[in-house]
């Protein structure tokens, strides 16, 4: 089911969502700067915020997330300059709608789609880059420790990686022989014994893009020792979200548990809407109820609603 804005002709790609103080905030992938929407109630009206975040010399803001700590907001948020492309960036505010400023690079490399969590081990940020020095090569999903909100220890594990062919990106992408793959857009939680990491995997046009989850039952709070499993049905491709009659392009997302209830909101297409060829952005964002129990997600999504 489509959340409902009060603007017309914008998109809401990746959307993070955030609930401080009695009050939901959601922030969205854009050209200039993280745009931001608030709303009283999850399925009530979003209010356009307008742009809270933009660093100078930078553009194309990528799959924001946000942090409270210590009574104040971090942002964090992947962006490119001319010779830079996607290198993680953090800024700090005492206002969930900005701006965000005093901006710090987590990483000089691409490095996309974060999510801070806190434990009684610390701060850690989950994100996603690039490895082609594996079989199958491309984006898959780290943890990194944070010495503090603004500082990674820069010291990775690699948790989530592709293992079949649903998460392949693009064949023979650069022309070398070898599929890209996409595994990206975590998103961390817990329940009960369980620890939860969902996330996105392979094309945001093809059939396959879908939203996944690997799932450990485990008390560690270093998530950098935690061994998360993967979830299929004996092997084979079992996702929580994948294109059905009336949606497609059924990716990143973010989880919140509201009213005692889990949701994922997440971006899809109207199945109607051509985006095939030339790239046109269609992705709105979307919400849908969650069962979590037991190492399991299943997603129970509502009747089609333009």
């Amino acid at each position: 089911m489509k959340l409902q804005f009060d603007v017309t002709g914008k998109h809401q790609p990746d959307p993070f969502i955030f609930e401080d103080g009695g009050k939901l905030y959601l922030y969205v992938t854009a050209p200039k700067g993280v745009e931001a929407y608030s709303s009283d109630d999850l399925f009530g009206v979003w209010h356009y915020e307008g742009a809270v975040a933009s660093f100078e010399g930078r553009y194309d803001y990528w799959a924001p997330s946000v942090f409270k700590h210590s009574n104040r907001y971090y942002i964090y948020v992947s962006c490119s300059t001319d010779e830079e492309f996607q290198y993680m960036h953090a800024a700090v505010s005492s206002s969930l709608l900005g701006p965000f400023e005093n901006e710090v690079c987590f990483y000089k490399r691409f490095s996309i789609d974060s999510h801070v969590v806190k434990t009684d081990s610390g701060l850690f940020l989950w994100y996603a880059e690039d490895n082609t020095a594996c079989d199958r090569v491309g984006t898959r999903i780290y943890v990194d420790k944070l010495i503090d909100p603004l500082t990674p220890a820069n010291t990775p594990k690699e948790v989530i990686l592709p293992t079949m062919d649903e998460e392949i990106f693009k064949r023979n992408r650069f022309g070398d022989g070898r599929d890209w793959h996409t595994v990206e857009g975590a998103f961390w939680f817990t329940e009960g014994d369980w620890q939860y990491v969902m996330y996105s995997a392979g094309c945001f046009d093809n059939d396959s893009y879908h939203i996944g989850y690997a799932a450990a039952r485990t008390d560690e709070q270093d998530l950098t020792q935690v061994d998360f499993v993967k979830h299929t049905a004996n092997g084979a491709f079992d996702p929580v979200l994948v294109k059905n009659d009336f949606e497609e392009g059924t990716g990143h997302h973010s989880v919140i548990k509201y009213k005692g209830q889990y949701y994922a909101i997440y971006h899809g297409r109207d199945s109607l809407e051509d985006v095939r060829g030339e790239f046109e952005e269609a992705r709105t964002a979307r919400v849908c109820k969650l069962h979590v129990r037991d190492g399991l997600i299943t997603a129970e999504r509502y009747e089609h609603r333009v």
